[in-house]
């Protein structure tokens, strides 16, 4: 368990690192989010990129993976949302965001440094197929929960899902990581390879990645500060290192996914809350403190609870 913790620790000492940084104000809050927003849009597609178009996928079929993963997301979603709501009594807006931050792993910036060092480039292609379906899936999901509980507590009306499937989808033809998927599997079926000197040049910025995203993570964490809703954040916490992970853990093991899959997506799994929980609940004025909370608990506490999900697969 020691020799785990230790190949766990450095991941998150570069987050405490990029927050120091941002805290003692050594370097501006501002170059965390210029540095986060380079990392999605460069080097982190590079890798996906990279990684794919070289990737031997042996026939496998990504559906079983989606499944083991997307299970863990939907009950602990729901027992997030059924805390906040008859455990705590919120209302249904904060019964949404509750269960988005109770699922919401941070695949991007914690997940993929996290399997790169642990699983390989089998775990680094796991991730991709992942990542490829969650962030679109979890955002229209979010968004249309949010909308009707908004329309009950506040009144008013809501958009249609055709209206909400147009935005995310405008959305998802322009984000770097889509394409850069998309890419790699077009060259990865042509049977094509990268000219040496561009090939040299990817895997020089495509190295880049795991510092650079966890130390801008780690600048961009100063904004998130635990406070209020300190007992609904605590459970919400707690069922994204624990519950979640477990759920995958049965559900890839009842599936047969292969050892690697199967490592690769509860440690993904495991890893603490991503950002866009809170986005979703600025973006409605709702739980803006329980999701700021719960991603800085889960940052917190997320190596301990990381640590023994490794040893546990080991």
């Amino acid at each position: 368990m020691s020799a785990v913790f230790l190949n766990v620790a450095p991941v998150f000492l570069l987050i405490l690192l990029g927050w120091i940084l941002a805290r003692t104000k050594f370097v501006s809050a501002k170059v965390g989010d210029a540095l986060g927003e380079f990392v999605f849009k460069l080097p982190l597609p590079l890798l996906i990129f990279r990684t794919l178009s070289e990737a031997d996928f042996h026939g496998a079929s990504p559906f079983r993976l989606w499944i083991a993963y997307f299970t863990g997301v939907a009950i602990t979603w729901t027992a997030g949302h059924l805390a906040a709501r008859y455990v705590f009594g919120r209302d249904a807006k904060i019964g949404v965001i509750a269960g988005m931050s109770s699922a919401f792993a941070n695949n991007v910036f914690i997940g993929l440094p996290l399997v790169g060092l642990s699983v390989g480039n089998d775990g680094i292609v796991a991730l991709s197929i992942l990542i490829a379906i969650h962030l679109p899936l979890m955002m229209i999901v979010g968004t249309v929960l949010m909308e009707s509980a908004a329309a009950k507590v506040d009144g008013g009306g809501r958009r249609s899902l055709a209206a909400v499937l147009k935005q995310v989808g405008s959305n998802l033809i322009r984000n770097p990581l889509v394409i850069a998927l998309f890419a790699g599997l077009v060259l990865n079926g042509l049977n094509l390879t990268l000219p040496s000197l561009i090939r040299n040049l990817v895997d020089q910025i495509a190295s880049t990645t795991a510092a650079l995203a966890l130390i801008s993570l780690g600048m961009t964490l100063t904004q998130y500060p635990i406070r209020g809703n300190l007992g609904l954040a605590a459970v919400t916490a707690s069922l994204k290192l624990m519950l979640m992970p477990a759920c995958v853990y049965v559900v890839a093991h009842l599936l047969n996914l292969s050892p690697a899959w199967t490592m690769a997506i509860v440690i993904t799994s495991s890893v603490p809350t991503g950002i866009n929980a809170w986005l979703i609940a600025v973006r409605f004025r709702a739980g803006q403190g329980m999701a700021a909370s719960t991603i800085s608990i889960t940052t917190l506490f997320g190596v301990l609870t990381v640590s023994f999900w490794m040893w546990l697969l080991g």
